[in-house]
């Protein structure tokens, strides 16, 4: 898929050089997934660590998804190179914008916002799978935008609430999360661009480092590091104490609903320290994820914990949800760390099926190589 992109996106430079990004591109597959392992998966059950949760709250609703041609689907470090450090992926991100603002032009899933003591959360379809989301100060009329990918659909959000915004929160430099700024910043000319400064963000105005806070209105947003996905990935955490409500996470790439992202530009054990960072949060958290992959991910869960009850209910609710085209987010990290299997890594169960056996290591480096392992198959699985 890679190379067919490529190829477009070089098209009036010459078949040649198309020939050869296509041969770079093709020699960076993925490896295949051990058959050994995959059989023990297929057939171990999971009697730890299958907790009985509290039933889901009728509240909270979830998104349908339809596969999309995803620049991240595991075609090697070439591609990722290509799409991250050169002038082709942005134009491939703008063919992606444009395919899916045709396909969608209401937007990928139906999504409903939350409202707090004064607070209001809107999460915005953008792209084929992808969530930006304003976060407004209902009072004062003010709004934050995270990872606004999709300009024209951020604005005619902002437009239809009749608020100002005034800050940019992006997760990390992937052009589905920060395709937007610069549109957006140069027409609301007093709003600032917040990232890592470790992530190449573009139109980046004010950097952030961990523990960082950026006050807006009532808001006050909490940037946390959490490389891994990339060097430089932030989420972002609205305390809930000025509206006496729950806080909420946008996580970007590092956290999705019973997933997690790819390891692009870290090791297992710094994504690892990142999870660990995001559960130390409250089980009441409110998670809202970059991407509507619920189904996939809980497809694949039910792979490496069969016997996980909460997993079973948490995916007969998502396809119910899925079937009506309605989002999936918010859901809770107590949720998440029921049938998550990326937050899981300490489970019995899952060390006994995919980690390393008794006395190879301390427990930091067993969770990293689990947690290795979940992705690499995890990353298999997704390619079927």
């Amino acid at each position: 898929m890679a190379a067919v992109v490529a190829a477009t996106a070089l098209k009036g430079r010459g078949a040649r050089n198309a020939r050869v990004l296509r041969g770079i591109l093709s020699g960076a597959a993925a490896n295949k997934v051990s058959q050994n392992r995959s059989r023990a998966l297929q057939s171990h059950s999971s009697p730890e660590c299958k907790e009985e949760p509290e039933s889901l709250s009728p509240e909270l609703e979830y998104i349908p998804r339809k596969r999309a041609k995803n620049p991240m689907k595991a075609v090697g470090l070439a591609w990722y190179s290509l799409y991250t450090r050169t002038w082709l992926g942005y134009l491939f991100y703008r063919q992606q914008l444009r395919r899916a603002r045709n396909r969608y032009p209401k937007g990928h899933s139906k999504t409903q916002p939350r409202l707090f003591n004064g607070v209001k959360v809107l999460p915005i379809p953008v792209l084929s799978d992808n969530y930006s989301y304003l976060i407004i100060d209902t009072q004062a009329r003010l709004a934050v935008a995270v990872d606004p990918s999709d300009p024209r659909a951020v604005q005619a959000s902002i437009e239809k609430e009749g608020v100002s915004l005034v800050a940019i929160l992006c997760t990390h430099k992937h052009w589905d999360h920060s395709g937007g700024n610069r549109d957006l910043s140069r027409r609301h000319r007093d709003c600032r661009v917040y990232g890592s400064p470790q992530d190449g963000i573009p139109y980046l105005t004010h950097p952030l480092c961990h523990q960082d806070v950026v006050s807006v209105g009532r808001l006050q947003i909490r940037a946390l590091a959490t490389p891994g996905h990339t060097q430089g990935h932030l989420v972002y955490l609205l305390d809930g104490e000025p509206y006496k409500g729950p806080s909420c996470l946008f996580s970007g790439d590092l956290l999705f609903l019973s997933g997690c992202g790819r390891t692009f530009e870290g090791t297992a054990e710094t994504m690892l320290s990142s999870l660990d960072t995001v559960l130390g949060l409250g089980d009441d958290t409110l998670l809202w994820p970059g991407h509507e992959y619920a189904e996939e991910n809980l497809g694949f869960a039910g792979v490496v914990e069969p016997e996980n009850l909460a997993r079973e209910r948490k995916m007969q609710w998502v396809q119910r949800q899925r079937m009506e085209r309605k989002g999936t987010c918010p859901s809770t990290l107590g949720e998440e760390r029921s049938y998550n299997p990326f937050l899981r890594t300490h489970c019995l169960a899952l060390q006994e099926a995919l980690g390393p056996g008794p006395g190879d290591g301390d427990d930091g480096c067993s969770r990293a190589q689990l947690l290795e392992e979940l992705r690499r198959l995890k990353d298999t699985h997704k390619s079927k």
